[in-house]
């Protein structure tokens, strides 16, 4: 039985909607979840991340842990109350940036030691030094395993090594995390782009048992055919009865690929970090604010969503704003692009509930190509 009930409302072909529920609230899937890395999601208060309709954030448990310090953000009431968050929150185990930011990273049976991107400190992290920081430190309401996760290409023997150092990193993780109400604990599943890495590692997930299940290992650098190629499999792998979570992803079309395929969740930096360099996503694709074709547009980016930045303002001042470097401009090009990939969930889930989705997900790859 899962802490978190999961209920499937409706299904077409693959793709699935339904409610995730947690004693902060429910969360509605398919789900964009904005990333708040370091207990914020950049440029936005936690009122402008909730006025776009997002159920949960996720936060960074690597950068939280090295600045201000897991100690210090339960002594000031857990990572909610830091923030100010009262809906719930996905905490990552730390391992991604621990490969991709340290200077040094050793991996070991036991741990994985490593320097911090910040200032050299040195630093041990163990699947159960990860489960006290996300679980009982930051206060988190979803908690990943620690898992290892290897750069695409990886040789297959590299592959192996890496799914099966994470299924005993993941039984570990459950140990430490042991039985929970109010929180849930997610494994993850590896092996690269091999079919039988991959449904090894389910069904050692499954014998450790978990409440939800994720995708590693993608948008590694193996583009978005290899990846939807992975998930034409993996995600059917996966307890259909449990939520299936693709991390790291994506652009909008990754997203709608990976709904047809049956992933219920996503997380990603695009967003935001595509809102801080002049970039709007919209259902005709992005949009480069900083080109001088939007100097005297008047239309806004999206009067059909209920965000100031999406329909109150012109092109032509985002446009003013971007090139002045105000910081006004990052601040409603990331809030709209929040707010759009919360429409793009919402609108698949209406079509999925109206048995649409095939058709909405032919017009959304034709409009985005055009």
């Amino acid at each position: 039985m899962s802490a978190f009930p999961f209920e499937i409302l409706a299904t077409e072909g693959k793709a699935r909607t339904g409610v995730l529920k947690t004693a902060r609230g429910d969360i509605r899937t398919p789900a964009f979840m904005p990333v708040g890395t370091a207990a914020t999601v950049k440029a936005l208060t936690v009122d402008q991340v909730a006025s776009t309709g997002a159920d949960i954030i996720l936060g960074n448990t690597y950068h939280l842990m090295l600045r201000p310090g897991a100690e210090r953000v339960s002594r000031l009431g857990g990572l909610h109350n830091f923030m100010r968050w009262d809906k719930p929150i996905l905490t990552d185990s730390g391992g991604f940036q621990v490969m991709s930011l340290s200077k040094i990273a050793k991996v070991t049976e036991q741990s994985v030691a490593f320097q911090s991107h910040i200032d050299g400190s040195k630093h041990i992290l163990t699947p159960e030094r990860s489960i006290e920081i996300q679980a009982d430190l930051l206060g988190s309401d979803i908690v990943m395993q620690l898992d290892e996760c290897v750069a695409w290409p990886a040789e297959e023997d590299r592959a192996r090594e890496a799914m099966l150092l994470s299924a005993r990193w993941g039984q570990r993780s459950k140990a430490a995390f042991g039985e929970r109400d109010r929180q849930a604990l997610f494994g993850i599943q590896q092996g690269s782009t091999f079919e039988h890495l991959r449904k090894e590692s389910v069904q050692r997930l499954i014998e450790t048992g978990f409440d939800g299940y994720a995708l590693g290992g993608l948008a590694v650098g193996e583009g978005h055919e290899a990846m939807c190629e992975v998930l034409d499999y993996a995600p059917s792998m996966l307890p259909a009865d449990r939520p299936r979570y693709l991390m790291g992803v994506g652009k909008p079309i990754d997203l709608v690929e990976a709904v047809a395929r049956g992933v219920d969740m996503f997380d990603c930096v695009l967003p935001t970090r595509s809102g801080r360099h002049g970039q709007a996503w919209t259902w005709e694709g992005s949009l480069n604010l900083k080109n001088a074709r939007f100097a005297e547009d008047d239309t806004p980016l999206d009067e059909t969503i209920a965000c100031p930045a999406s329909s109150h303002y012109s092109k032509a001042y985002l446009h003013h704003l971007v090139k002045s470097e105000e910081i006004l401009g990052q601040v409603l090009l990331s809030w709209h692009n929040i707010a759009f990939f919360q429409a793009l969930t919402a609108a698949m889930r209406a079509a999925i509930s109206e048995g649409r989705f095939e058709q909405f997900r032919r017009d959304f790859k034709a409009r985005q190509a055009a």
